[in-house]
């Protein structure tokens, strides 16, 4: 039997868009991502693994099994790959600084690895990885940084979680799909 055709009957993967918020129910009435969902996720309540801001768009899974939430949040199991736009030149420096970790009133923020994939004006375009997702990690981060041409601080403008540890993203904005067996078992490191 072929796993890769098989639906996980206990993930699937949503590619959030911007302005909408990861919650059951908005008490200000904005959007949610169960609207971009069928009716039964909501009721067979299916809950997100980890959150994206609203600004935020990308890569985002649901489950109902409290145990692989758990797994995929506890800092260290699993690697997370973003895309993002920072306002600001980011220099070697602010890579170096950005993979030993900035002290901030959240705590320690750092990245495991960044990679500049270019620049557009005054903006730069990294590939971060991170393997825990404080609130709002990396908009944190590179906050806590300044542009040493401006000396303003660095400020992250666009967000795209690209992968969650085996999974990339591979789905239409604002679309979902279940993840396959075999890709689940990846996911979570499972050998059957």
């Amino acid at each position: 039997m072929n796993e890769t055709n098989i639906d996980s009957t206990n993930l699937l993967a949503l590619n959030k868009p911007k302005g909408y918020v990861v919650t059951r129910s908005d008490e200000r009435g904005r959007k949610t991502v169960y609207d971009l969902l069928p009716s039964w996720v909501f009721d067979d309540q299916w809950m997100p693994i980890g959150r994206l801001d609203l600004e935020s768009k990308g890569l985002l899974l649901f489950t109902r099994d409290g145990k692989i939430g758990d797994f995929l949040t506890r800092p260290g199991n699993c690697q997370k790959i973003y895309e993002i736009w920072v306002r600001g030149h980011v220099s070697d420096e602010h890579i170096a600084m950005a993979k030993k970790g900035v002290d901030s009133k959240f705590g320690l923020l750092k990245a495991l690895e960044v990679e500049k994939l270019g620049t557009g004006g005054a903006k730069t375009r990294l590939r971060v990885v991170i393997n825990e997702g404080k609130n709002r990690h990396i908009r944190r981060l590179f906050g806590a940084m300044k542009d040493e041409k401006f000396g303003t601080s660095l400020k992250v403008l666009e967000l795209k979680r690209v992968s969650i540890s085996s999974f990339n993203l591979d789905i239409q904005i604002g679309k979902w799909r279940y993840l396959s067996l075999s890709e689940e078992k990846k996911l979570l490191n499972k050998q059957r």
